[in-house]
């Protein structure tokens, strides 16, 4: 049986966003798929019995894509979303026994963040609302664009300046036309209703010079329209809010860092009354989110029910609301937890293993069981083809010792159809962020590079989530050689190519290879700039020139988080910790690809470099991917994807096999 390649990508499918009744005897959820022949994804929502007497089915065609499933309180109906009938996702609400959905909005831009008020009568979402300008179809009559705000563009959505976000409210019945409760110039997100259904509870930015500083809070607008009340007050950002089912508290995600990064997000309380917020989860010293965010805090009787980040996994933990206990495992296990629901004191989540696309399990009692490494069910089986024809490897995880005694997790893939006795090339993998982890679940990067032949190392170095606050924070510092990204992180990575050279007799240490994005691109292009030990590399929508990126990214200036200093106030800083300043040592063989539509690290960065070593004849390639984002390798074109993984295997292979 042969390992993953390239093409392959055509075949994934995950299920996702499991959704339970409000009984807890059915979930919804989404399983995902990719149409090879109109390079498109496709998505259907599906129906199964949590106690497994009958197989799941498919609830709605899934002809485009239909999502986000979302309960009526009394589990008669389920609202989700479509574009099936155009460009953008409208709301639809269908009969949970069948029948024919009932479109309930037709905006301009997608609707997202359905929930239903606690009556099932309304439903609230967002959407973004276009400036009129955008009804002339001539771009050359369109008028101009006026910034005030820094905020005014995002990665993979464009322009905000002009479309910004808020809150509506609709009928469930489709009796009227959605109304818009929020405006302004503000981003609004994030609804939740009051159990009472008079308030819905928002995340926003709406103090004056909102867009210099990296805070939100939580506000509180009337269901029946009103101005907006603000309930924080600042000093960090809020990721998401839900309602105690008796009123009397708000739980929220919270990142206490304003330009202070990274801080470990935490679960937190709100009074409703005062805006007072008390930290639940501070003792556990763990990054209580992913990227990207996955679910509000879960209320279920006194507890809460949330995920985490725990040295390359997802579990999920639940805490006391009223801080009686320390968080506890529910969920553990070497798996990534994707998704998780909890209704009627039934947990259902999400999740995704070494050689297993992410399926929906029962996870039995939301307090949990005696051994939640054993917790789970499966309930679905979308990936079960695509793994009965191929070699999917399982990670080893190992240890090694970094310059300053510093104990990395890190991991070792060896190539699909794997011989005893033989050297393998071998691709040291860095991930984006830095705040983010490498995780235990399946990764069609790897799986693809193991299946060309090639033995894959990843780590979590510091800088990394998934381990303690100061673990992170490590990459913190002032530009100087000796600290900020490219220190302990650079360090980190070498410790761990030695560790793997000298604990497995597979691994060559003549055809070593390195590879990573954002981040991680930055990473790969420091680490050419200080050593030749690799014999090729390949820097994805990297960070090459800090002072460049400050303007033209869409949060170039918040790397101010990193360092305590804007670009005006230390131009130098930013020099000594871009790659490109170090472009004239750099002699190993890169490829550069960059997406031409990334707002979050533009196509600049790579120009830079790239025009620095053709000009000092180093061997180099630039391959940009026309109308792709920064989420190219997770979300673009299926066909770029393809083509993406072609170019990587095609470059290694010239410079790394015989």
């Amino acid at each position: 049986m042969a390992g993953m390649v390239p093409r392959d990508v055509f075949a994934l499918t995950a299920a996702a966003d499991p959704r339970l009744s409000p009984d807890g005897s059915t979930v919804a959820f989404v399983v995902g798929s990719v149409d090879g022949e109109t390079n498109a994804y496709r998505s259907a929502v599906w129906l199964a019995a949590v106690d497994g007497a009958e197989p799941p089915r498919r609830f709605t065609a899934g002809e485009k894509n239909d999502a986000d499933p979302r309960w009526s309180p009394d589990g008669s109906q389920l609202a989700f979303v479509s574009d099936r009938a155009g460009k953008q996702s409208q709301l639809y609400v269908m009969p949970a026994a069948g029948g024919e959905p009932r479109k309930l909005t037709s905006l301009k831009e997608d609707v997202t963040q359905a929930v239903w008020s606690p009556d099932g009568t309304r439903i609230a979402f967002v959407s973004r609302v276009r400036d009129a300008a955008y009804d002339e179809d001539d771009t050359g009559r369109r008028r101009p664009r006026r910034i005030t705000r820094l905020q005014y563009k995002l990665d993979s959505v464009g322009w905000t300046v002009d479309r910004r976000r808020h809150l509506f409210v609709v009928p469930a019945d489709g009796s009227a036309a959605p109304v818009q409760l929020t405006d302004g110039d503000y981003e609004d997100r994030a609804p939740s209703w009051s159990p009472d259904g008079r308030t819905i509870a928002f995340i926003s930015a709406r103090h004056e010079d909102w867009d210099l500083a990296m805070v939100d809070d939580v506000y509180l607008v009337d269901a029946a329209g009103g101005e907006p009340r603000r309930l924080t007050g600042g000093g960090g950002t809020i990721g998401s809010v839900s309602w105690a089912p008796d009123g009397s508290r708000l739980a929220v995600e919270r990142y206490e860092g304003v330009f202070d990064d990274p801080r470990h997000t935490t679960i937190a309380l709100v009074d409703p009354e005062t805006g007072d917020i008390t930290a639940l989860t501070g003792a556990l010293d763990l990054n209580c989110t992913t990227y990207p965010g996955m679910r509000e805090p879960l209320w279920d009787g006194d507890g809460l029910v949330f995920v985490a980040e725990d040295r390359g996994r997802v579990h999920v933990y639940r805490v006391a609301a009223d801080g009686s206990d320390v968080p506890r495992v529910v969920v553990g296990g070497e798996r990534v937890v994707t998704g998780l629901d909890v209704a009627a004191g039934r947990l259902v989540f999400a999740a995704g293993e070494p050689a297993r696309l992410p399926e929906v399990y029962d996870g039995g009692p939301a307090a949990g069981s005696p051994d939640p490494t054993t917790v789970g069910r499966r309930l679905s089986s979308v990936g079960e083809d695509f793994a009965a024809v191929r070699e999917l490897v399982t990670p080893e995880r190992f240890t090694a010792v970094s310059a300053d005694g510093s104990e990395v997790d890190a991991w070792i893939m060896r190539p699909a159809g794997f011989e005893q006795g033989r050297r393998c090339p071998t691709l040291l993998n860095i991930h984006g962020g830095p705040y983010s982890q490498y995780d235990v679940g399946f990764f069609d990067e790897f799986q693809v590079f193991c299946g060309a032949g090639y033995a894959v190392v990843f780590s979590n170095p510091r800088g990394s989530s998934g381990r303690s606050e100061a673990w992170a924070r490590a990459i913190r510092g002032t530009g100087e050689q000796n600290d900020g990204w490219g220190s302990v992180d650079y360090e980190d990575c070498m410790a761990v190519v030695d560790e793997a050279v000298r604990r497995f007799d597979f691994v060559d240490p003549d055809r070593l290879g390195v590879i990573g994005g954002s981040y991680g691109g930055f990473l790969t292009s420091w680490i050419v700039g200080r050593t030749d030990r690799f014999k090729a590399a390949v820097s994805e929508r990297a960070v090459n020139n800090f002072d460049s990126q400050w303007g033209s990214s869409d949060f170039g200036w918040d790397f101010k988080g990193y360092t305590d200093r804007f670009l005006y106030e230390d131009v130098d800083l930013y020099l000594r910790m871009s790659p490109s300043t170090y472009a004239a040592d750099i002699r190993t063989p890169l490829l550069i690809l960059h997406s031409e539509d990334d707002l979050r690290c533009p196509v600049e960065q790579a120009e830079h470099l790239f025009v620095t070593l053709r000009l000092l004849r180093r061997p180099v390639e630039l391959v940009r991917f026309p109308g792709e984002s920064h989420e190219l390798t997770r979300s673009g074109s299926p066909v770029h994807r393809v083509q993406r993984f072609e170019l990587v295997v095609e470059w290694f292979d010239r410079h790394l096999k015989d």
